[in-house]
């Protein structure tokens, strides 16, 4: 047998009721084989695999806080520290009541290739809680965020890790843990937490960056395709920060998105989201609501209750921006036979199942991995620290092109890593291929730790 299928075995038997986080620790194991293939024998000694599947850390707590009522309540918190080999470790926090350890662990295997793939001396981690922020009042989403940074406090810090928002962990929530967290350690350790605020050592486009990034990625990707954003249709998912930051930038560079959906359905717009139409996106984020009819209702467009964008909407390129597992097999069989377009890319963590991923590829289908896509994000939240080390802060127009680079960076490396091993145009492989390698030489260079 060989190693790689040892140690997929071994996960397979300890992680049995971690479904998610089995499956992608599958798919990367599976692009690693060329790797691994080339110094089989030794990276078994080393039990390289072992460790590049196990995290260095986890630490679960209880959350306890009381609503406006007087009434306690708790919630579970987590932090994932999954690997430090190439710098501290860094990844959001997310709340939401799906949030669970396996989840987490899932989220913090990717997260440690994705750092990797921006360039950056930053490790891979992940956190959060099972808290729901939706219909909460500013004083409860205040003291849950003071009591979950009173135990996050202990594993955290400017060379330790540095977490950043994430679904239902915003700028409000982060400035809450920010103050709790200062208010401990008795420091200002601003580089401690990234997604900050402007006044208190925020990045410009933190908020738009990964947005903004994926669409960077597009960009390389489709030149490379002889295409181009300009002129070219979008249909995404969500309607909240990221999906607001691709809006804004495909607008910008000529596209059009005539496509946003929500958990109650989706909302077509033939004439695209643009001008007034951004804003409010940002109006229907903050209202809480979680509803894209609103859209709609204001608008005047057609709204589809229930249903996902994916093979209903006639569009060059189709970007989940959401949540995890949103393509399944039957959105993907509907995308194929609707045929308008066969380039998906995906912006947020994993949301094409694995037998949707298997079906789109054999049909051939170009398939822009999220943990590629949206590395913009985590690179500005990196670029954040920077700023904080140096005690300075650099302009809007300095940090996007600084965005731009790295993501221009990230297609060409993975493009390359792809072609090394073999599997020219496979950006699948590519973004495992070129993320692991960082990570496996220091790995091999710091002993066995």
């Amino acid at each position: 047998m060989s190693y790689v299928d040892e140690v997929l075995a071994n996960v397979a038997r300890k992680d049995s009721h971690e479904v998610e986080f089995q499956q992608v620790v599958t798919e990367v194991l599976e692009s690693l084989r060329p790797i691994i293939e080339e110094k089989e024998d030794h990276y078994r000694r080393i039990a390289l695999l072992e460790r590049l599947v196990e995290p260095e850390k986890i630490a679960t707590f209880r959350v306890p806080w009381v609503d406006d009522n007087g009434q306690a309540h708790v919630n579970r918190g987590w932090r994932v520290q999954f690997s430090s080999a190439i710098g501290p470790y860094k990844g959001g926090l997310r709340f939401h009541p799906s949030v669970t350890l396996n989840i987490l662990k899932f989220l913090a295997f990717e997260q440690m290739f994705k750092n990797s793939l921006t360039g950056l001396p930053i490790g891979g981690g992940k956190g959060g809680s099972d808290f729901d922020p939706k219909g909460r009042s500013e004083g409860e989403i205040m003291r849950f965020c003071q009591s979950f940074a009173t135990e996050l406090y202990r594993y955290i810090g400017p060379d330790l890790d540095s977490p950043a928002g994430d679904v239902g962990c915003g700028a409000k929530e982060i400035g809450y843990i920010f103050g709790q967290y200062k208010r401990i350690v008795g420091e200002y350790k601003n580089a401690s937490l990234t997604g900050k605020g402007i006044p208190y050592g925020g990045s410009e486009i933190r908020n738009q960056a990964t947005g903004f990034g994926a669409v960077y990625f597009t960009e390389e990707l489709l030149a490379s395709l002889g295409k181009k954003i300009e002129g070219s249709t979008f249909a995404l998912s969500g309607f909240g920060n990221v999906t607001w930051g691709v809006a804004c930038k495909v607008v910008e560079l000529g596209g059009k998105v005539i496509a946003i959906s929500g958990p109650d359905g989706y909302v077509y717009d033939p004439d695209g989201v643009t001008g007034e139409k951004l804003d409010y996106l940002v109006e229907m984020r903050n209202s809480l609501r979680d509803r894209v009819q609103d859209y709609a209702d204001k608008y005047g467009v057609e709204f589809y209750s229930g249903q996902k964008p994916w093979g209903r909407v006639n569009a060059d390129i189709y970007m989940p921006c959401a949540t995890q597992n949103d393509i399944h097999l039957e959105d993907a069989e509907r995308m194929i036979a609707e045929g308008s377009t066969s380039v998906l890319i995906e912006v947020a963590n994993m949301p094409t199942t694995p037998d949707a991923t298997a079906l789109l590829v054999e049909k051939g289908w170009v398939i822009a991995p999220s943990k590629a896509v949206n590395a913009g994000g985590v690179a500005v939240s990196a670029l954040e620290m920077s700023q904080n080390a140096m005690k300075m802060s650099w302009t809007a127009h300095e940090v996007d092109d600084r965005l731009h680079e790295i993501m221009y960076t990230i297609f060409q490396n993975i493009s390359a890593a792809a072609e090394k091993y073999g599997k020219p145009g496979d950006l699948l492989a590519g973004a495992n291929l070129a993320g692991a390698q960082k990570i496996i030489a220091a790995m091999e260079m710091q002993g066995i730790v």
